[in-house]
């Protein structure tokens, strides 16, 4: 029998047909109408008037950071747990990362933490919405904006989520948007920035095409980069943005299974949602009680036993060899949130091709390995 796997695109007729449109064009690089036509509808959707298509969520930052005026010498302030590309971002523009806690209860990072983190080198701190929940942008932008520091969101994982009405990617100075193949919205990879700032979204765009002078080819007036998204990238992005409602839908869905299961047990909690957040689902993400975390990786390897994928959560960046002699600060927590978060949490099957049967299976022996008799 064949594995149930953690995510998995949804790629149907819709994809299909303007994939077939972009190549018959002759358009497959990054020149053509799907392109443009993505940039405006994902702006729309987001709730900005500025985006620019890019290659990659990773890119995505890189450049973000770059139009921030991010620079060596420079410090970004970022979460402990997220994606290794974040403080890779960082680096690749000669900046120092500098790792603030996460919040318990929501685990994006944690306000107390970034405040506790911010020197006079400090240039951007970046809020990642991780795994599908916005962080608290209003304590973040209310410790930045005074000091005439940047704020970046990073919503890869967080497409449509909403933090107090708002949309993440319209909140912060400028944000980061990934499309890789397990997103919420995919164009195989590919990326996006988004901004409300005119001269941020100019700067991304001069950038992202090897920093060429719009008025002149082939004049470029600094050394710039190829971070640009395909046509065809886009043609699928067109198709999924029409479809992001169903989407996002389905992945709901997912977590609902696994909550009729499981919501019940005490030695396990789920995707969380705070009252000024509408989160959305991007993997369904569990950890187990602190006192239970050692029996994590028994559990996963009991699911994988019974056909049933799992990723452990990110290992926390103060962990990781490039980054671990970066400062760290604490929260208000005696303990590393981050690391106790990491070592317990986990994500399940909750992509798109599973049927009621996969998610009830994967549910039914969740319970069954955490709690075996």
């Amino acid at each position: 029998m064949k594995m149930i796997p953690v995510a998995s695109p949804d790629i149907g007729p819709l994809e299909e047909r303007y994939a077939l449109e972009a190549i018959r064009s002759g358009w497959v690089s990054s020149l053509g109408e799907f392109v443009s036509r993505f940039e405006e509808a994902f702006a729309h959707f987001c709730g900005v008037p500025h985006a620019v298509a890019v290659s990659n969520g990773t890119d995505a930052l890189l450049l973000a950071l770059k139009a921030c005026g991010v620079a060596p010498g420079d410090e970004v302030i970022i979460p402990n747990l997220t994606f290794a590309a974040v403080p890779a971002a960082v680096v690749h523009v000669g900046a120092t990362p500098v790792l603030a806690d996460i919040h318990p209860e929501y685990w994006c990072i944690d306000p107390t933490a970034v405040a506790a983190a911010i020197t006079s080198k400090t240039r951007a701190i970046i809020a990642v919405h991780l795994y599908g929940h916005p962080a608290d942008m209003d304590a973040l932008l209310e410790l930045a904006k005074p000091r005439h520091v940047r704020v970046i969101e990073d919503c890869a994982e967080a497409h449509g989520a909403k933090y107090k009405g708002r949309c993440v990617g319209s909140i912060g100075d400028v944000a980061a948007f990934s499309f890789y193949g397990n997103k919420i919205l995919t164009t195989g990879e590919g990326g996006a920035v988004t901004t409300h700032d005119p001269d941020i979204a100019a700067r991304v765009r001069f950038l992202k095409d090897h920093a060429m002078d719009p008025a002149q080819r082939y004049w470029h007036t600094e050394a710039g980069y190829n971070c640009r998204m395909t046509n065809v990238q886009a043609a699928l992005g067109c198709a999924q943005l029409e479809r992001i409602a169903e989407l996002t839908a389905l992945r709901r869905q997912a977590l609902s299974h696994y909550l009729d299961a499981c919501g019940h047990d005490d030695s396990l909690v789920f995707n969380p949602k705070m009252p000024w957040a509408d989160p959305v689902v991007w993997l369904v993400s569990a950890r187990l009680r602190r006192d239970l975390a050692d029996r994590r990786d028994g559990v996963l390897s009991r699911l994988r036993g019974e056909r049933v994928d799992t990723r452990p959560f990110f290992i926390p960046m103060s962990q990781l060899p490039p980054y671990a002699g970066c400062r760290t600060v604490r929260g208000e927590s005696a303990s590393t949130v981050a690391e106790d978060v990491a070592r317990a949490g986990f994500n399940l099957p909750s992509g798109y091709g599973l049927s009621v049967d996969d998610l009830r299976y994967a549910a039914t022996r969740l319970r069954q390995s955490v709690r075996p008799e």
